[in-house]
């Protein structure tokens, strides 16, 4: 019996201590038994200095860690493993690569959402409501961007130099200065006109001043109620006046076209004239 317990105590130990290493084992790898945890997929152009198991952060909260790196020819794709199933995450998405802190360190990935914020009562990314073209859910694939360091920015200078010689691009910037200096010195001529012609003008732009000056006096005469009253009075006369030159010309044709009467006035000034004839001689010379 003592034998048979004792062999008992042993081979739970041995099963107790298998089970505590494989759960450690699945810890380490980022598997959580029981929990909501998702994936997503990374594809990086360069992946320098990521590992599996580095952490994932969001607003600089740890929300996962980097599962399996495959390196394929034409990316570096990172399984992200996400223990957040409640992470609402707008598209478009980019995995970025830093550093844990300024002085250097381990290089982790944190996650940036550059859209709109999502309602809170959307779908979560284990749900089947959830909107892949919206919204960042399990299994999407997502675009990353590598370390910046003094490296890539070297060879990002290095390629812009050499696209630089492809292109011609050094003799476009000297034949693009020439004539920024030529437009400079077109811009400072066309200046100097205006100003001139501004000062020719002066003496136009004097006389419209006064002008308007004057112009400003009439119209505050006119406003006042006085000379309204006198151009009322004049207005009134001058119609008046009218209406009576208009009845005397009226009478003149009737007179005129009375042969009788004018025909009377001719004899009568006849007469007249032959009367002062007799009493008032011409002179002989």
């Amino acid at each position: 019996m003592r034998r048979s317990f004792r062999d008992a105590i042993v081979g739970l130990s041995l099963v107790g201590g298998i089970i505590l290493f494989a759960g450690s084992l699945l810890w380490l790898r980022g598997v959580r038994l029981g929990s909501k945890a998702w994936v997503l997929n990374a594809n990086f152009s360069d992946a320098s200095g990521l590992s599996e198991g580095s952490p994932v952060t969001y607003r600089g909260i740890l929300i996962g860690s980097v599962g399996e790196i495959t390196v394929k020819p034409e990316t570096v794709q990172a399984i992200l493993n996400i223990d957040n199933a409640d992470l609402l995450l707008a598209k478009p998405v980019i995995a970025k690569l830093v550093k844990n802190s300024l002085l250097g360190g381990d290089v982790k990935i944190t996650l940036i959402s550059q859209g709109a914020l999502l309602p809170e009562d959307s779908a979560r990314p284990i749900e089947q409501g959830c909107i892949s073209q919206k919204m960042l859910c399990a299994g999407d694939t997502i675009k990353g961007q590598p370390l910046t360091s003094i490296s890539t920015l070297t060879t990002e200078i290095e390629r812009l130099v050499r696209k630089a010689g492809e292109k011609d691009i050094i003799d476009n910037l000297v034949s693009s200065a020439e004539q920024f200096d030529k437009t400079q010195k077109e811009l400072e001529n066309l200046i100097l006109q205006a100003k001139l012609e501004m000062n020719r003008a002066a003496p136009i732009i004097s006389e419209i001043t006064k002008a308007t000056i004057h112009i400003n006096n009439i119209l505050s005469a006119i406003d006042n109620p006085d000379t309204l009253n006198n151009i009322t009075e004049t207005a009134e006369n001058a119609r008046s006046l009218s209406e009576k030159i208009d009845i005397i010309g009226g009478d003149i044709n009737e007179i005129m076209g009375d042969e009788e009467l004018m025909s009377a006035i001719r004899s009568v000034t006849i007469g007249l004239g032959k009367f002062f004839e007799e009493v008032y001689p011409p002179k002989s010379k």
